[in-house]
């Protein structure tokens, strides 16, 4: 072996060696950990000592936290729970956060909207839709409404009522009523399949994040000397995509199109 080859092959070794990998937590103690959290969350929802009942929803956070960090998993239930205890411990931002990150992975579930929508519905800050948007949500209301794997099985339903028509028509002949079946299914089956194509590709390029801090000042630019992007400080839970990240500070842009610049530590990206 020459000497370049050892060389490289030393220089791979400490590589290696020099970064440390993060361990998974064993299956058993996620389990015990979950159990845990699950455990002090009931105890705090029963006690009447509200001090006993915050460090018990604390204990609760840290151990739902640590399997979601450690155990390096993706969980919606996990999110979910995270999520109400944030909620019960009077940090929106954090809560609206974890009920995004729960929702990412199954939007599906009622529970996770139902507790989405009451959290929201506590924010300081209400921003409006712009006027573009609600009616681009009331003409299309089946993209807006209809969950990600809803619209996928609906897509499915729909090609398979298709194919059936179509095999009916070779099989017996021309037909109205299966002619006509074909069509408006093969419309639906169209539409809803764009649906979660688009759905998809937005998911793909879009970030979104939430103010976790208190009380935050957006700015005109990334920098506290640039003058405020508002009249008003925005507020934690309050919701927006990133259009663009930059030296500790985020671009952010709200849901009435408004944008402004807040520092990265007083938000979490979703």
């Amino acid at each position: 072996m020459t000497t370049t080859k050892k060389l490289l092959i030393f220089c791979l070794f400490l590589l290696v060696t020099a970064v440390p990998v993060k361990a998974k937590l064993p299956r058993e103690e996620m389990h015990k950990l979950y159990n845990q959290a699950n455990d002090a969350f009931r105890q705090a929802n029963s006690t009447k000592d509200s001090e006993q009942a915050e460090r018990l929803y604390e204990k609760a956070i840290l151990n739902f936290e640590k399997i979601l960090e450690e155990g390096h998993i993706k969980n919606a239930k996990l999110y979910y729970n995270l999520a109400n205890a944030y909620l019960l411990t009077g940090r929106l931002g954090k809560a609206i956060l974890n009920y995004r990150k729960a929702a990412k992975i199954d939007d599906s579930d009622e529970n996770i909207q139902k507790n989405l929508a009451f959290a929201r519905s506590k924010r300081v800050d209400k921003i409006a839709i712009k006027t573009e948007k609600r009616i681009l949500h009331t003409l299309f209301f089946w993209h807006y409404d209809f969950s990600l794997k809803t619209k996928f099985i609906l897509t499915c339903i729909f090609f398979g009522v298709v194919c059936l028509c179509i095999s009916a028509i070779i099989w017996f002949g021309r037909n109205n009523a299966l002619t006509v079946s074909a069509i408006i299914c093969g419309i639906l089956m169209f539409c809803f399949l764009g649906s979660v194509v688009i759905e998809y590709k937005i998911q793909g390029s879009q970030v979104s994040g939430v103010i976790i801090a208190k009380e935050v000042i957006a700015r005109q630019g990334d920098g506290d000397n640039y003058p405020p992007s508002f009249k008003e400080s925005l507020h934690e839970g309050t919701e927006f995509d990133l259009l663009e990240n930059r030296l500790g500070w985020l671009h952010i842009k709200l849901s009435d199109n408004s944008d402004g610049w807040i520092p990265e530590n007083s938000a979490e990206l979703i």
